[in-house]
């Protein structure tokens, strides 16, 4: 395998999960709400889909269980948000702290056991043709997955009714409410789909990314999803080419850490967050790419008139 091809290979497997993360947490935003839970939702998935992997033997019930812990996590924030309607940023801050305390206890028994890695596509002749093979047909399943839903979730929020009903739902909850329209009801099913893809993506962390538990190994990356709904103005496949984008960043600053250069290993591990940064202040300094397709009622509570 040549530089460049394990250099692409490791960018999909560093994307991957960022943009399944992300591509959630854009329904869910797309339906009006603000879900800053993301990263405690991911680390949930990322330890329950370990747990049960190592339990049962099967890297399947693994993914089974990142997803399954991601919707629990999700329909708990559901509840409160939606149901008794606290407040959206609080919340999703509490359920992060909740995440990362309840995966720590949850995960301590499994500290230096051995992983089940999900197995990789191999196909014998497409697999074998340069830079492209292992790339394109040599991938682990929930890569293949991710892209999947980029363009499911693109044809979903733009070529069905129930799409438009969505976003009609994110640009004003009280009119869609006036027509009739179940706005808690669309809700609660977009945030379980969100939890459903944090919990993908931690998942794809503990048995495809680095096969193993160690406390906190989201590492922040459910705040980089976040910053990348925003940073693609809630457009799906903008979202695939950031979260590519970022993974190109994550991986340079191995590779640049692994030539040597003179640069504090401290300062290069920083850098994805710091392209985060960046990004937002560029995108906040033009006002009119901030509003073009932010939902109109992101983060406002909706209590139905009894």
């Amino acid at each position: 395998m040549g530089i460049a091809e394990s250099i692409l290979l490791t960018i999909a497997t560093a994307a991957t999960p960022l943009l399944i993360a992300a591509m959630g947490e854009l329904v869910v935003e797309r339906s009006g709400v603000l879900n800053l839970g993301v990263e405690g939702m991911m680390v949930m998935g990322a330890v329950c889909g370990f747990a049960a992997a190592a339990l049962t033997g099967s890297p399947w019930m693994g993914v089974f269980g990142g997803i399954l812990a991601g919707v629990v996590m999700s329909l708990l924030f559901a509840f409160l948000t939606l149901s008794i309607a606290t407040n959206q940023v609080a919340t999703g801050l509490s359920l992060t702290l909740l995440g990362l305390g309840l995966s720590g206890m949850i995960g301590e028994s499994f500290v230096g056991s051995a992983g089940r890695k999900l197995p990789v596509l191999d196909l014998p002749v497409l697999s074998d043709l340069p830079l492209v093979g292992r790339l394109v047909f040599g991938q682990d399943p929930i890569f293949y997955m991710s892209i999947a839903l980029t363009l499911g979730v693109s044809w979903f929020l733009f070529r069905t009714r129930a799409g438009l009903t969505l976003r009609s739902i994110g640009d004003s909850h009280s009119s869609a409410h006036a027509l009739g329209i179940s706005v808690i009801g669309y809700r609660y099913l977009a945030v379980m789909f969100g939890g459903a893809c944090a919990g993908l993506a931690g998942a794809h962390l503990s048995l495809v990314y680095t096969p193993q538990w160690v406390e906190n190994m989201t590492a922040g990356r459910g705040w980089i999803a976040l910053a990348l709904v925003v940073f693609a103005s809630w457009r799906p496949l903008r979202v695939l080419a950031g979260a590519y984008l970022f993974g190109a960043v994550t991986i340079g600053q191995l590779h640049a850490q692994a030539l040597g250069f003179g640069i504090p290993s401290q300062l290069l591990s920083s850098l994805p967050y710091l392209a985060t940064i960046v990004v937002l202040v560029l995108i906040s300094r033009n006002r009119r790419l901030t509003l073009m397709n932010t939902p109109a009622s992101l983060g406002q509570p909706f209590v139905p008139e009894r």
